[in-house]
């Protein structure tokens, strides 16, 4: 890990009590930590906006029983293999399916298969995380 190097910013207080109660909120023992987070999501973010190489996940909820959907996800799949790193399926019940698909790439290029993903009739719904491939957040 880096040195760390302090630094000190002026806040309005009635923007301060918000972001307190932000940290609190999600249990961050010091503001610190929580403004560093902060500001890596806010680099992820950048990174997904300017198209750069980054990783995310796409979720998927649909009925199996539509007719050649998993075929189709596979196909999918198959078909941008250099960006599909993983996939878990998880039955949630009788008909309905979970599908967690790990990608690396260009943000661009994930989003159009997820957006393919997405389309297939069946798919109940769709979302995906985004992440990054860890350049530039330390």
């Amino acid at each position: 890990m880096p040195d760390l190097v302090r630094v000190s910013l002026a806040i309005e207080e009635p923007l301060l009590k918000k972001l307190e109660t932000m940290r609190k909120a999600e249990r961050y023992t010091n503001r610190s930590e929580f403004i560093r987070d902060m500001i890596r999501d806010k680099l992820v973010q950048q990174q997904w906006e300017r198209d750069q190489d980054v990783v995310g996940t796409v979720t998927l909820v649909y009925n199996h029983h539509h007719r050649q959907l998993s075929e189709k996800l596979t196909h999918l799949q198959h078909h941008h293999h250099d960006m599909v790193l993983a996939t878990t399926h998880v039955h949630l019940n009788k008909d309905m399916c979970v599908e967690v698909i790990v990608v690396k790439g260009q943000a661009g290029q994930i989003q159009k298969v997820a957006g393919l993903l997405r389309q297939q009739k069946g798919v109940l719904h769709s979302a995906i995380s985004l992440s990054s491939a860890g350049k530039g957040l330390a």
